[in-house]
């Protein structure tokens, strides 16, 4: 064991026997009591001793026996230790593809605050490597995020679209504008490929050539005419709910750019559950998305950049959140955010009782993510 104060906390003294690891609320912890002598050993702990080396240095600072020892085991009870060796075969490939895990380091110190394990943030990354995510809809939206997931270690990625990248789908970090005229399924493969840190691993659970592809872990329904995502069709996302297939909405229409919701079949609403609750508050709706769906009276498109870069990047953090094992806010709701005042508002999106999706029955229609205080690791 080669203990590491994970560096993604800033670390300040609030009194002359407490230490606050971190800034913000969501993941600071108050650590205490410790004296001047125990507030040096945590600059002993930067990965490059082992538990032996460190009780030397504890003993040169003063410290009693063993008190070496009940600080490591406090700080990784805490979550604040990472370490260098840690985190099993999954970590340790990781650890020997250097160019990838240097590129990714942001990344990896963002992974350690909710993987709080030893090792756990490595291995969080070798799980972004092995899951397979498609992105419907390559416009101004979907092409960066896919590139998001792609640049931030996702290892497979695919873009689903038909056509031709025409001048409107250009933007910073998605589509440039040499790819004009291509068809936008090259287009965005090129742009994942460039995104990426890494080549994407061969299919297969030992890699073997002409393993079949992975399952879908995720799909991202970032459609270039908005009204798919602010009114989605049921009769287009039945199949993904009939073989459970997650998936998230992300758009923008009318500049409005919308999140969610995301859709786990039978457990959170569904575009289904969306569309029976929309009927039963405004009886005129299917009258109107049936004339909207048709054509006729479609208005052109009006999706700027700031909004479109707003709504792929929280889409691509949403995603990231669900691939890495948590829940995020857009679980049975949605977020929207209209220009000019642009204030983001979360709907809760009910699961519908007469949805056959089934979850209403399963009481988990909507998710809820919650902030919390400082963790205070105070001995008492």
């Amino acid at each position: 064991m080669y203990p590491k104060v994970k560096p993604a906390l800033a670390r300040a003294w609030r009194d002359l026997q407490t230490v606050q690891f971190g800034v913000t609320p969501a993941h600071a912890v108050v650590f205490g009591p410790l004296d001047n002598a125990a507030g040096g050993f945590l600059d002993l702990l930067d990965g490059t001793r082992a538990l032996p080396a460190l009780r030397e240095g504890a003993a040169a600072l003063g410290l009693p026996e063993g008190h070496a020892d009940l600080l490591v085991r406090r700080l990784a009870g805490a979550g604040l230790l990472d370490d260098s060796t840690a985190g099993g075969p999954a970590a340790e490939a990781m650890r020997r593809r250097m160019d990838m895990v240097e590129r990714l380091r942001p990344d990896l110190g963002s992974l350690s605050l909710v993987r709080r394990e030893p090792g756990g943030a490595l291995r969080g990354l070798a799980a972004r490597r092995a899951v397979r995510v498609q992105v419907r809809g390559l416009g101004r939206v979907g092409a960066l995020v896919a590139a998001v997931l792609a640049g931030a270690g996702v290892g497979r990625v695919e873009g689903v679209d038909g056509g031709v990248v025409e001048p409107g789908d250009v933007a910073p970090g998605g589509l440039p504008p040499d790819s004009v005229g291509m068809r936008r399924d090259d287009a965005v493969r090129q742009l994942v490929r460039a995104a990426a840190p890494a080549p994407p691993p061969r299919s297969g659970p030992a890699g073997g050539a002409g393993a079949a592809e992975p399952g879908l872990s995720l799909v991202v329904v970032a459609p270039r005419q908005g009204l798919a995502v602010y009114a989605p069709d049921p009769a287009e996302t039945a199949d993904w709910v009939g073989s459970g297939t997650p998936h998230l909405f992300a758009g923008v229409l009318e500049g409005t750019g919308v999140v969610g919701p995301l859709v786990l079949p039978g457990e959170t609403a569904c575009s289904g559950c969306l569309e029976r609750d929309r009927v039963a508050r405004d009886p005129a709706w299917p009258r109107l998305v049936t004339q909207w769906r048709s054509g006729r009276g479609r208005a052109g498109p009006s999706c700027d950049l700031g909004v479109a870069t707003a709504v792929a990047g929280l889409a691509a953090a949403h995603a990231l959140a669900f691939l890495d094992g948590r829940l995020p806010a857009s679980a049975g709701a949605r977020w929207e955010a209209a220009v000019p005042e642009l204030d983001w508002r979360r709907d809760p999106v009910p699961a519908h009782p007469d949805c056959p999706c089934g979850a209403a029955r399963s009481g988990e229609g909507e998710r809820t993510s919650v902030g919390r205080e400082p963790q205070d690791t105070m001995a008492r």
